[in-house]
């Protein structure tokens, strides 16, 4: 029986994704202690299998903004929402009426969310450790979404239109992108 994450570059492979030599031991390793990251057990397997290259693909290997940015970028929707588009959680309180006192806020209050983990154009996987399998979350802002309770089903929805199964109950919970993901009225539970 495969794994998902073999599952995950079957299918990519049969969509005709570009996939290059997976990352080594060592590559991982590096790549985790120069971000300050730690891959999640699905996403560390998968990387390992093969790094898929291409446009909206994440290229651990390459140049270090590219990645820099998107490591930012779920961050910087939130706090551009929290600026132009009234996102405040209930549990953070009382919003400060000066826009520069709600972003410091805000800012305190995000950098304590796990540090999502790009994959591909705006999906992300949560950190580490977590327990297989890992989500895939389609961030956009504070537009939240599922895009995959696991790689494989992510693959199939991304790449071949498969909607997602209904009625699937999500575990293991991510803090915070869970509650964004459901639609949770406080985002911050």
């Amino acid at each position: 029986m495969s794994t998902l994450a073999e599952s995950a570059v079957k299918a990519l492979r049969e969509a005709g994704a570009v996939l290059t030599p997976g990352l080594t031991a060592e590559e991982l390793e590096a790549l985790q202690e120069q971000w300050g990251i730690e891959f999640s057990a699905d996403h560390a397997e998968f990387l390992r299998l093969a790094v898929p290259l291409g446009e909206g693909w994440v290229d651990w290997r390459g140049p270090t903004e590219p990645v820099a940015h998107l490591l930012r970028e779920p961050s910087v929707g939130l706090l551009y929402d929290v600026e132009h588009n009234q996102f405040w959680p209930a549990s953070w309180g009382e919003r400060p009426g000066d826009t520069a006192a709600a972003l410091r806020l805000a800012s305190g209050r995000l950098a304590g969310w796990p540090r999502l983990l790009p994959l591909y154009g705006h999906r992300y996987l949560p950190p580490g450790p977590l327990a297989s399998p890992s989500p895939v979350f389609s961030v956009v802002q504070s537009d939240v979404t599922y895009f995959g309770f696991d790689l494989v089903e992510w693959v199939q929805r991304e790449f071949f239109g498969v909607p997602l199964p209904t009625g699937r109950e999500l575990r293991p919970s991510v803090p915070h992108w869970t509650q964004l993901a459901e639609g949770s009225e406080d985002f911050d539970l």
